[in-house]
């Protein structure tokens, strides 16, 4: 028998059963605020997402110039190819002629095409000739879609600068890397619509959305002096059946890089055809030991500790001297030198005990000093710092071996930053590449300035090693070959051989020749390094680096204007440039 509930029941039961239906009406009400109010936006654009298809093409990056205007890396308007494989005959006859036209397999363009998707690329960024054989062919369910494509004017000029950028125009190397996220443009879309499959519907006539340009750089290259490095360099390298060259064209009074050539060139417009190590910027990323380049900045150390002066002279062992357990020899043996002429005749010897003199922290010191064994500042990418070893690790014979550049490794940029210290009056100025960046609207936005990093030494030592470095490219000299006619020049010639793999010790068959300097000496206007790496012919600086350093600064001062007679000039005009940087920086030292 059934008990019936009594009113009170009942009306407890009812209660319940209400107040169960308002909690779920507060639940569906706060569920259809949040989902109607709240997240309205979000849901709307995955619903626009599921009925719609975007495919990503290629932005318009910035176009890098020359200090002069020059276009050395530009965007241009190329077509890609897509194809709707639905609509899209397989035929034998049609694959075939496809495959010839845009250089692909066979299987590859059949495979594409028969994909059973509603969008597929065929190739992106045909040339101009490809294009307009596709388009010749009439197939239906072929479309194409103009999108950007990189391509350097110069060919090799500059290339690895430059770097390159890839099927999406994204910067992989060099400039293009460094400043990517300036000189790259908004990416573009190209949108159609899905269906309930979710493939795309293409609607024909349809077009990507506006191109937004990226930011343009304004480099300090020269056009017209890397082109003179490079080409100097190629001859050199050829002549003496080198494996590689290097060449760094500085102004030595602000740090701009005027050239930086790397032999083998390297085309960036063919970048895949190339292998990492040739299009690598070896004057920042490599490093190597300097040889006698080296030796001028101890003779500036000790003349700035004053424990030498340009006249004492020094007994050079006539060409054999023991440190500890080893021996240091001379090329061509000498008796007694002043300091002077150790540079002049490059006397290992003469080095070592200036070197034992100056002492194992003051050398160090002064090392760091000079910008050697830290990056440069120059903001490119992957740059090498070297290596120098602190004193409580060197040995007198490391030491001495230092003294005249084994033992350590540098930078090209480097030593021709050390270099520009001792021809601007014993500033190290920092170097740079990039002069300016400009807006899509034409505005700059950036400018760099130089910027003097610290004083190595004073104006008197720096005079004093100009002097002497003049002498090295006298009569008699190592470097004598790198005498300009009309010109004074001040340099000195580097030979250093290379060290062994996988063993200890130097490997005779295989050395660096190299030649650093400045011109005009007096007013000095430029600075230069060449190296010339493995040499079969002509294996030292004095030969092989020396002259290619002569013809080179000759081409680059006449090409400048600046002739003997316009020497005080040149004078006025690079301490007005150290009075404005050091006026405006205060000899901001970074340390």
């Amino acid at each position: 028998m059934v008990k019936l509930k009594t009113r009170t029941e009942l009306k407890k039961n009812i209660q319940a059963i209400g107040l169960f239906f308002i909690i779920v009406f507060c639940i569906i009400s706060v569920r259809a605020y949040f989902l109607q109010v709240l997240q309205a936006n979000k849901l709307a654009q995955r619903i626009e997402n599921q009925h719609k298809s975007r495919i990503l093409l290629s932005p318009r990056r910035g176009t890098v110039y020359d200090r002069n205007g020059t276009e050395l890396a530009v965007s241009i308007g190329v077509q890609s190819l897509y194809a709707r494989p639905g609509l899209v005959t397989p035929d034998p006859a049609v694959v075939k002629k496809l495959a010839a036209i845009l250089k692909l397999p066979r299987s590859t363009i059949k495979k594409r095409i028969t994909s059973g998707k509603n969008f597929v690329w065929l190739k992106r960024k045909l040339t101009p000739g490809q294009a307009e054989a596709i388009q010749a062919l009439e197939i239906d369910g072929l479309g194409f879609v103009k999108e950007n494509k990189r391509y350097y004017p110069n060919k090799e000029l500059a290339g690895q600068v430059l770097g390159f950028a890839g099927i999406d125009t994204q910067g992989l190397a060099g400039i293009e890397f460094e400043y990517d996220r300036l000189l790259r443009g908004r990416q573009t879309e190209l949108i159609a619509n899905r269906d309930a499959l979710g493939r795309s519907l293409f609607i024909e006539g349809i077009q990507p959305n506006a191109n937004i340009q990226g930011h343009d750089l304004v480099l300090t290259i020269d056009k017209n002096i890397q082109y003179i490095a490079e080409r100097e360099l190629q001859a050199a390298v050829t002549l003496s059946e080198a494996k590689g060259g290097i060449a760094v064209v500085m102004d030595p009074w602000t740090g701009e890089v005027l050239a930086l050539a790397n032999v083998p060139l390297f085309n960036p417009n063919q970048f895949a055809k190339f292998s990492q190590s040739v299009r690598r910027n070896r004057a920042i990323t490599d490093v190597f030991e300097p040889g006698s380049t080296f030796k001028p900045f101890l003779v500036a150390a000790a003349l700035e500790e004053e424990i030498i002066k340009p006249r004492d002279i020094f007994f050079c062992e006539n060409g054999s001297y023991r440190v500890n357990d080893k021996i240091i020899h001379d090329v061509h043996p000498h008796g007694w030198l002043s300091v002077t002429k150790i540079l002049k005749y490059s006397s290992n010897i003469g080095v070592s005990k200036i070197s034992k003199h100056l002492g194992k922290e003051s050398f160090y010191q002064y090392i760091r000093k000079f910008g050697f064994a830290e990056e440069t500042g120059i903001q490119f990418p992957i740059e090498a710092t070297g290596f120098v070893p602190l004193p409580y690790r060197c040995s007198d014979h490391t030491q001495s071996a230092m003294a005249f550049g084994q033992g350590i490794s540098v930078t090209p940029l480097q030593l021709a930053g050390a270099y520009s210290s001792l021809a601007n009056g014993g500033h190290l100025v920092r170097p740079y590449i990039v002069k300016k960046i400009i807006d899509g609207q034409g505005n700059c936005i950036r400018e760099q300035e130089p910027f003097i990093r610290h004083r190595v030494v004073s104006e008197q030592t720096a005079h004093r090693v100009r002097s002497m470095l003049q002498s090295v490219v006298s009569k008699g000299g190592t470097g004598s070959k790198a005498a300009i006619t009309g010109f004074t020049v001040a340099g000195k010639t580097g030979t250093s051989q290379k060290i062994q793999q996988f063993q200890k010790g130097y490997c005779d068959k295989r050395a660096i020749a190299s030649f650093a300097g400045f011109a005009p000496a007096d007013h000095p206007y430029i600075t230069v390094l060449v190296i010339i790496d493995e040499p079969q012919k002509m294996s030292y600086g004095g030969e092989i680096a020396a002259p290619v350093f002569s013809r080179m600064s000759k081409l680059i001062l006449n090409y400048l204007h600046i002739t003997p007679d316009k020497g005080m000039q040149s004078v006025q005009k690079g301490r007005k440039k150290i009075h404005i940087i050091s006026q405006a920086d205060d000899y901001k030292d970074e340390a």
